[in-house]
């Protein structure tokens, strides 16, 4: 029996229908049909990009400039065609601002284009929102390495969420879920450090979606990860790219946000020197007749025939539906963390006072409660280490 506080982790199925159920098993072998189609083509496209991107495009690596204007295009080209495959012909992307007003209408207006060396801040459902990202930026992902351990990743299993609301922790979409414990408070629970990043291909990013750190590297292999600044500056100039980054470190099933790790270094908001791009994604709950697009759980019995996420995109490629319920919500640049008139008393007293011994103008912590706004989404103080525990519960 998984307990109920660990259900964010849980990815969703559908309400039961009954007309629904009976429509969708009418018309499985025609969704099957569809579903094998659009996996084939999926792939083929990934084939294609494999070859032509980092195999091909490899040879113009000594000019940064002219490797980062192919890679783009082709890249943008290759990841919006295998949106359209799987039905996304159209992705609703909004700007939200925090601002009331007319002060509102002037930051919509506001351009959300991050340069060579910023930083992306996003939560993390699917890989979905990864080809998307690819698709409008060509950013350089980036994976957490954790120095993990049995000890570290042990997580009290009397965990239960109660629910606090009132002035003090915040109403609406910063309200937060607060694990109690009876042996010992969660306030003093201690996170596994993140010693480093890797810098990972699209390909591998997507394949890695739904795991947990270390994403199977060898944390034993000193000096192979990398600080996010360093990669920061690696990736500033002409021949640089953004760099996306997932707080989170695994994915949820998008009904609630996982507790960020200090990704950032301990660094301070407002951040100087490069710009900061927050974001948000979110999925529509399911239906009898289209499949959950979230991937919070990956397959338990994956084989080298069958990589994460095939079976997930045949799941969703057997959709019959018209439209894709996908939402990315852009937090305007003016009101970012690296914005020179960002306040952070302004974000945090209006929404939240977190019972945790947190580091309040943490960027972290900023980006957490900026992103639960922009998405209208509950903050948990679930990690991703309680997410190693129930992956390790599910294979007993």
């Amino acid at each position: 029996m998984i307990p109920i506080c660990w259900k964010p982790f849980l990815n969703p199925v559908p309400p039961p229908s009954p007309n629904g159920d009976t429509v969708a098993t009418i018309l499985v072998p025609v969704r099957y049909l569809v579903g094998a189609l659009r996996v084939l083509l999926s792939l083929a496209i990934a084939l294609i990009y494999f070859i032509l991107v980092d195999v091909v495009s490899s040879a113009f690596r000594p000019i940064p400039p002219l490797y980062r204007g192919i890679t783009r295009v082709l890249t943008a080209i290759l990841a919006r065609l295998t949106l359209f495959v799987l039905g996304f012909f159209w992705i609703s992307v909004t700007p939200v601002s925090r601002k009331r007003g007319r002060s509102a209408k002037d930051s919509l207006q506001e351009k959300w284009s991050p340069q060579p060396g910023d930083i992306i801040v996003s939560n993390w459902v699917s890989w979905i929102e990864i080809l998307w990202l690819a698709f409008r930026f060509n950013p350089i992902f980036v994976l957490p390495i954790a120095q993990v351990s049995s000890e570290e990743m042990l997580v009290s299993s009397s965990s239960s969420p109660v629910r606090k609301t009132g002035r003090k922790t915040g109403t609406g979409s910063a309200n937060i879920s607060v694990p109690t414990t009876s042996a010992s408070s969660s306030l003093s629970r201690t996170r596994v450090p993140i010693s480093g990043f890797r810098e990972v291909s699209l390909l591998r990013m997507i394949f890695h979606t739904g795991h947990i750190p270390p994403f199977g590297f060898d944390t034993a292999k000193k000096g192979s990860e990398k600080s996010l600044e360093d990669i920061r500056k690696k990736n500033k100039g002409a021949g640089g790219r953004p760099i996306v980054i997932f707080p989170e470190c695994t994915t949820s099933n998008g009904r609630a946000l996982l507790r960020f790790a200090d990704v950032f270094g301990g660094a301070k908001a407002p951040v100087k020197g490069y710009s900061i791009f927050v974001m948000c994604v979110r999925y529509d709950a399911p239906t009898a007749l289209s499949p959950t697009l979230t991937l919070s759980i990956p397959p338990r019995d994956q084989s080298p025939l069958l990589p994460n996420p095939v079976r997930h995109l045949f799941a969703i490629s057997t959709s019959l539906s018209l439209t894709r319920p996908m939402s990315i919500r852009l937090l305007p640049p003016s009101e970012s963390p690296s914005s020179p008139s960002f306040i952070v008393s302004d974000v945090l007293n209006a929404t939240t006072t977190t019972p945790i011994n947190a580091d309040l103008d943490s960027l972290k912590e900023v980006c957490e409660v900026l992103i639960a706004n922009l998405g209208k989404t509950k903050r948990t103080l679930l990690t991703w280490e309680e997410k190693a525990s129930l992956l390790e519960l599910m294979r007993k």
